[in-house]
């Protein structure tokens, strides 16, 4: 057998078989200007990376912002809408506080009105009629018979008109009776209906959005137009 030789590690396994250094794969100037192509790239990188950062940023706060403008104006119509409801509760609140308070002043300055107007307009529907009642308040009969007889005439009814005192009649009111049928005013019914339709029409508008005037507020409107209408 061979003896065995030791290694020792002179040996060249780059295949130089003239056992020359081997030449660098580039120049240090080509190795100097790929770093500076390396730096400037990834510069680059780092700097649309910012610059997408920035923009997501942005983006996040403008639309944080606008959906804090929208809360705000979302709130802000919720508190106008309260407000328009609570000011039209009012203002039908001080329509029927004058209302109530006119009603019975314009009635006392003009009671037989509204019972003229009544039956004319009855006398001109029912000009054929055989006869036809009318009833008033006993302290308007006198007036209210003289009144309403002119209104006959003018009319050319060709029945016969009644006219009947009765106490239980308000001022003002009156019921007109004929062969098949009959008409009255009843001005404490009529202001009942009215109040009932405006209790539930302000009660449903309040459920939306509670009103909260000034204690008096709709009686002192009332009372300061009150002023101004009987000092004309």
């Amino acid at each position: 057998m061979t003896a065995a030789t030791k290694f020792l590690f002179d040996t060249d396994f780059g295949g130089n078989p003239e056992g020359k250094p081997a030449e660098p794969a580039i120049t240090l100037a080509e190795h100097a200007i790929k770093l500076a192509e390396a730096e400037t790239a990834a510069h680059r990188r780092g700097y649309a990376d910012a610059q997408n950062d920035a923009k997501a940023e942005a983006d996040r706060r403008l639309a944080a912002a606008l959906e804090h403008i929208a809360t705000g104006i979302t709130v802000a119509n919720d508190a106008l809408h309260a407000i328009e409801t609570r000011l039209e509760c009012e203002a039908v609140d001080v329509a029927v506080a004058v209302a109530r308070k006119l009603a019975p002043t314009l009635v006392a300055r003009e009671p037989f009105a509204e019972i003229a107007t009544l039956a004319s307009s009855c006398f001109k529907e029912l000009i054929t009629s055989p006869h036809i009642a009318v009833r008033v308040n006993d302290a308007l009969y006198a007036s209210a018979k003289e009144q309403l007889d002119a209104i006959v005439r003018a009319r050319s009814f060709e029945g016969r008109l009644v006219v009947l005192a009765e106490p239980d009649i308000a001022i003002g009111d009156c019921r007109i009776e004929w062969a098949d049928g009959g008409m009255t005013r009843d001005s404490a019914a009529t202001e009942a209906v009215i109040a009932d339709a405006v209790t539930g029409y302000v009660s449903a508008r309040r459920v939306l959005a509670p009103a909260h005037a000034a204690p008096g507020s709709p009686h002192a409107a009332a009372h300061e137009i009150l002023r101004r209408y009987e000092n004309e």
